[in-house]
């Protein structure tokens, strides 16, 4: 994998997302509950925004020279949460793909906009951030993959469950 190919995929990806948030449309069907278990599209949004902070913030620190180690204790991993707000995704401790409560809960009393904007400037911050990394750096911090599993992977998540709501809601209307 090389810059070139990759931005390309990655934007790819989050056209196809954006795409189907704009099919749902009114922020009053992003808070309906049901999309996901209890979950709503707007806590859905909530999560991959956690996971695209965590990537933008280990990518700032590759640019600063600073070296970031997955929390190998219960311990470690709570002092983290408190000191970046969101979990660390690549500690072993957590399991991969499953979704943080506490993070939809913290963002239980902040808007739609506010998330999706929020979203946005993560999202922003990774593409920034990928743009100044060498090839190199990409390649010695496996940037590649890890971009994708806090990007691209919990987009196509969240849409595999957000289709699967809109039709069921379809279907219930019919």
């Amino acid at each position: 994998m090389d810059k070139v190919t990759f931005i390309p995929r990655l934007q790819r990806e989050r056209d196809k997302f954006e795409l189907l948030l704009n099919r749902v449309g009114f922020a009053r069907r992003m808070t309906m509950k049901g999309v996901s278990g209890r979950l709503s599209i707007k806590d859905l949004l909530a999560d991959i925004l956690s996971r695209e902070q965590f990537m933008a913030d280990r990518m700032t620190e590759i640019l600063h020279g600073e070296s970031y180690s997955p929390s190998a204790s219960h311990s470690a991993l709570d002092n983290f949460e408190n000191k970046f707000g969101y979990p660390d995704y690549e500690s072993p401790l957590l399991e991969k793909d499953a979704r943080n409560h506490g993070v939809t809960h913290k963002h239980k009393n902040i808007g739609v906009d506010d998330i999706v904007e929020q979203e946005l400037a993560a999202y922003g911050n990774i593409i920034a951030a990928f743009e100044k990394l060498t090839h190199d750096q990409c390649l010695d911090h496996d940037l590649f993959y890890r971009i994708a599993e806090h990007t691209y992977k919990p987009y196509r998540r969240a849409s595999l469950e957000i289709n699967r709501w809109i039709k069921s809601i379809t279907t219930e209307s019919n």
